[in-house]
């Protein structure tokens, strides 16, 4: 079941709102981090990620006593790590930040400094300009045209998106050339400990459900959905005054013995009185008439629940949380939903009914109110909640509770919502073994595309061999069965998927049944373990330079071995190549949309836009960066191919969108994964840990690419017989396409 595949990461900094108290010091000794408070620098705001060490460094500095240190602890890079100092815009003209930046093994993500005031964004990235790697200290700077009329703050520090290390040090803040001197910056406002004290459930929910009859199964729907509701938008809770989770719990058993419809909103409404008077909202706002998309409350009208309960959940919404918030913040450059203080309970082996009831209300609300595709899903999310409530409620053991658990992740129809970690029963179900062989869906048939040579000097399959049966099973009913556990934007990345572990097995062989040479064959296919395979497959990755001069003076590209030095180079050899082919058919740099993409356009050019979620309004969507590919100086003018398949996902596609935006491209295969945007990572009770695309990208003419991906301009698709013969057919019509005069 291991569908993981890597993912864009786009570039996370800090804005923050409901930061009120304030405090003055002397901005050379925060900015240079001297100053010190309980072994941090003092002023800077630094949410965690999980991913990443932050620390002052005493050894590595540029100046003084201190710079900040941010590492990478070996953890799956979800999200990047920023440090921000905030304060109020109490300025007029041009800010600009500047400071020193060092690094180690830092190999093609992000590290930079960033600054934000308002809906203006400006970042120095060394990757853009191809400083990576080890360096020693170097200078960097942003700047903004400040506007006070449109900034309520200013945002400036730094970020590190990638593996290895960056230091930060002697940042100098000034406003049209003279130095800030004394700053006054904003104190993050702080949560209340109630929430995180509160233990009482640790050990389990002691939730004994009745059976669950239509009308039982009605009343949990509706407690779903205004559990989840209350969640992110009523104030106290807002505050971290209350552990949701465990307030859940307290309710319940009252709940569950509610006799009628009568009853039940009655301890609905005893139930959210019990938080408190909501103080009038003098901030909250509708959506803008262009969102993308709104809150969705019309079920407040229609799932049938007394007027009264009705007028509590308006006047909530009519006075919702406005800026910080416990559970939930958009804290990243392009303001997808982070989940926070969010419990994984992962010491859990199989959680009881109470916790599997939560890991539904928890993933279904984060669904509703903040992914930016939730109206792409094949099902009405709507109807989703009431159809898993019995799969939840009454699973017996861990592997059933995995299964449902996958199932409900596979509604979202998203690559991104892969599997991440905590499916230990799930994960283990394909087996250990696996027959060393590549295969792929080409032309509706399970195709071997390489057999590899592994404890064995002769091949038990060949390339183009087709496979019919597994242990006596036709490859369709297999894959039928296989289908609802995998998530996916679409059929052709689903198949990728299970292509990958559809020959799987805890045997030392399996029995295939397959076509070779037009003739059906049966044998034995000996199985070597995965984990050896994976690190056989490792050591034998292509050594080849990322670019060459191919066929008639055509130059080749493959993104998936590109680093940034070569990037200079491609330029230099390319300039006056008759064509550029540029293979996307695999997971490319971060940088290469930017480094490389300016290269064949001749004017600023937009690429993309992206949508952003709002935390002050649940369920809100709208436009907001706009990506751009600026003009270089000098850009090819030849023809441009891109290569393009099902394994063309995430930072792969929005690389193919910057590609795209030159004159002379032509985007040859077909359509891609269908997955793009920054993930956003969400945890659930049993330590399972998931993700799912958290913004939404669009063409700058607002045409959608979730579940659809990028189009190409010429399609072709492999056969069985190119296989056979060991030709590239994309290739070669990429080579035909620029060879036409």
């Amino acid at each position: 079941m291991k569908a993981i595949f890597s993912v864009l990461i786009f570039i996370p900094f800090l804005f923050v709102a409901g930061c009120h108290q304030t405090e003055s010091v002397d901005s050379s000794l925060i900015l240079s981090f001297e100053a010190v408070e309980s072994g941090m620098p003092k002023g800077w705001l630094i949410r965690p990620q999980s991913a990443y060490s932050v620390y002052l460094d005493s050894v590595n500095v540029k100046s003084g006593k201190y710079s900040i240190a941010i590492e990478h602890n070996g953890s799956y890079i979800s999200a990047a790590q920023s440090i921000a100092l905030v304060f109020p815009n109490n300025y007029e003209g041009k800010i600009t930040l500047s400071g020193y930046i060092k690094t180690e093994n830092v190999d093609g993500g992000f590290a930079g400094l960033a600054m934000q005031a308002g809906s203006k964004i400006a970042v120095d990235w060394m990757d853009k300009n191809g400083r990576l790697g080890t360096t020693d200290w170097e200078k960097y700077e942003v700047s903004l045209d400040l506007e006070p009329s449109q900034t309520q703050q200013i945002a400036v520090g730094g970020l590190f998106g990638d593996r290895g290390k960056m230091w930060i040090d002697d940042l100098q803040l000034t406003i049209d050339g003279k130095d800030i001197g004394k700053i006054q910056y904003l104190k993050p406002e702080l949560f209340s400990d109630r929430a995180k004290n509160d233990r009482e459930f640790d050990k389990g929910s002691k939730i004994v459900f009745p059976e669950l009859d239509g009308r039982k199964t009605d009343d949990l729907e509706l407690l779903g959905r205004i559990w989840g509701f209350m969640k992110y938008h009523h104030p106290a809770i807002a505050k971290g005054n209350f552990n949701w989770d465990y307030e859940l719990f307290r309710i319940l058993p009252d709940y569950l013995q509610a006799n009628n419809m009568r009853q039940r909103d009655r301890i609905l409404i005893k139930w959210i009185e019990k938080y408190g008077r909501i103080p009038d909202c003098k901030t909250c706002e509708t959506s803008p008439e262009g969102a993308v998309l709104k809150p969705d409350l019309s079920w407040i009208e229609n799932i049938g629940i007394d007027p009264k309960l009705q007028e509590l959940l308006h006047k909530i919404y009519l006075n919702r949380n406005q800026g910080t918030h416990y559970y939930i913040r958009m804290a990243d450059f392009v303001e997808n939903p982070v989940f926070t203080n969010e419990e994984a309970y992962g010491k859990m082996d199989c959680p009881d009914a109470g916790f599997r009831l939560l890991a539904l209300f928890r993933y279904w609300n984060m669904i509703y109110y903040f992914s930016p595709n939730r109206h792409l899903t094949d099902k009405d999310w709507n109807t989703v909640l009431k159809e898993y409530l019995p799969y939840f409620v009454e699973g017996k053991n861990r592997l059933e509770y995995e299964l449902t658990a996958a199932r409900l992740v596979g509604e979202v129809c998203d690559s991104h919502a892969f599997l991440l970690y905590g499916w230990k029963e799930l994960w283990a179900l394909p087996g250990s073994e696996q027959v060393p062989a590549s295969v792929r869906f080409i032309e509706n048939r399970l195709a071997v595309t390489e057999y590899y040579l592994f404890k064995s000097d002769k091949a038990e399959l060949k390339r183009g061999d087709i496979i019919t049966h597994i242990e006596g099973k036709p490859v369709e009913a297999i894959v039928d069965s296989m289908k609802k556990y995998y998530p996916a934007s679409s059929e052709a990345a689903r198949l990728r998927d299970i292509a990958g572990d559809i020959l799987c097995s805890d045997k030392p062989y399996i029995h295939v049944n397959y076509i070779s040479s037009g003739k059906p064959e049966q044998k034995k296919i000996s199985t070597v373990n995965r984990r050896e395979l994976g690190k056989y497959l490792y050591g034998r990755q292509d050594t080849a330079r990322s670019y060459r001069f191919i066929d008639k003076g055509i130059g080749y590209i493959n993104l998936g071995t590109v680093k940034g030095e070569d990037i200079p180079l491609i330029k230099r050899e390319f300039m006056n190549a008759k064509g550029i082919i540029v293979d996307i058919r695999n997971y490319p740099p971060g940088y290469a949309a930017y480094m490389l993409g300016a290269f064949f356009v001749s004017e600023n050019i937009p690429i993309a836009k992206m949508t952003a979620g709002n935390s002050n309004n649940p369920g809100e969507f709208t436009f907001g960066m706009e990506d751009i590919l600026p003009k270089p100086e000098n850009s090819y003018r030849g023809k441009l191919a891109i290569l393009v398949n099902e394994y063309t996902q995430s930072q792969a596609e929005f690389t193919a969108m910057a590609f795209r935006a030159g004159a002379n491209t032509s985007i040859v295969g077909s359509q891609t994964a269908g997955a793009d945007g920054n993930i956003s990572e969400i945890v659930l009770p049993g330590g399972l840990i998931t993700v799912i695309s958290g913004n939404g990208i669009y063409y700058p003419d607002g045409k959608e690419t979730q579940r659809i991906g990028i189009v190409p301009d010429i399609e072709v698709k492999p056969t069985v017989q190119g296989i056979r013969e060991g030709r590239d057919e994309l290739l070669e019509k990429a080579v035909e396409i620029i060879c036409q005069k």
